[in-house]
């Protein structure tokens, strides 16, 4: 029995996230299924991220433990052999005993792509936000500005448990792109629920001419009450990369806690 490090990609349209639930479809779900092709007696497998309904992937981390006779390769071809059309392992590796792909995540990196059209674009919108009136790429850039460091982001979303702490440090934010579609990057240590897009919505809005530019500071010193209101759809949304310390000791998870990952967890991305 070996621990297995594995890169997925998904089109998250066609899915009600990531977390396994009886009556939906879900990532967790379809990934289980094609392991238990395989000989997999596992519980659940373990998720670096909980991207929500309808959110994309091309760098999400799962993990799972696997008596597997055969070379890594072969483990990738045969997990894709059962997977739908529309989720791909894209790379397979062996892993420390321990390891776990949230836990001992660094930084997770998300894209969000807009395209400013008054016309829709059945091609592009399956992946990307259409906003209009256009917005001003240089009034996004000064937006994202502001967001590098530790801050608190309780404007911008809720922790994924009760009390938690709502404050985040963002390692990279920036725009980039030129008429009609941008896109948005942001890393992370970790994220708030729905937090990428609220940022995302505000910032579209101020970009257009809507609210004033110095709204996302004053949300980042004063925070209100409540998350704000602004939400940009998940279909503009992906993850796109999990970032692991080179050679760090990874710590041990007790079995019950990796048994109880993913079971009753809400979505958080």
């Amino acid at each position: 029995m070996a621990r297995y490090r594995v890169i997925l990609a998904y089109d998250g349209t066609l899915f009600k996230g990531v977390q396994r639930q009886s009556k939906a479809r879900t990532v967790q779900g379809v990934v289980e299924t094609a392991l238990h092709q395989l000989g997999w007696t596992g519980n659940a497998i373990l998720a670096a991220g909980r991207t929500d309904t309808g959110v994309h992937a091309s760098g999400q981390v799962i993990a799972f433990d696997l008596d597997w006779q055969h070379p890594q390769d072969e483990l990738r071809l045969a997990l894709n052999a059962q997977l739908p059309d529309d989720v791909a392992v894209k790379s397979v590796r062996l892993a420390d005993p321990g390891f776990h792909p949230r836990y001992d995540a660094v930084a997770r990196t998300y894209r969000y792509h807009i395209v400013c059209l008054d016309v829709r674009d059945p091609l592009i919108e399956r992946y990307a936000w259409r906003v209009w009136p256009q917005v001003d790429l240089n009034q996004l850039q000064y937006c994202a500005q502001s967001l590098p460091g530790k801050h608190d982001f309780a404007a911008f979303g809720t922790p994924p448990r009760l009390r938690g702490s709502t404050w985040r440090t963002v390692f990279q934010a920036e725009w980039s792109g030129q008429p009609p579609e941008f896109i948005f990057e942001i890393a992370a240590d970790a994220f708030l629920y729905r937090m990428v897009r609220r940022l995302v919505s505000l910032q579209v809005e101020i970009a257009q001419g809507k609210r004033g530019n110095d709204l996302i500071t004053r949300y980042l010193e004063t925070p209100p009450a409540l998350p704000i209101q602004g939400l940009a759809p998940p279909h503009g949304l992906s993850l796109v990369s999990v970032t692991y310390e080179t050679g760090a000791r990874i710590t041990t998870v007790p079995d019950e806690e990796l048994d109880q990952e993913l079971s009753g967890y809400e979505t958080r991305q």
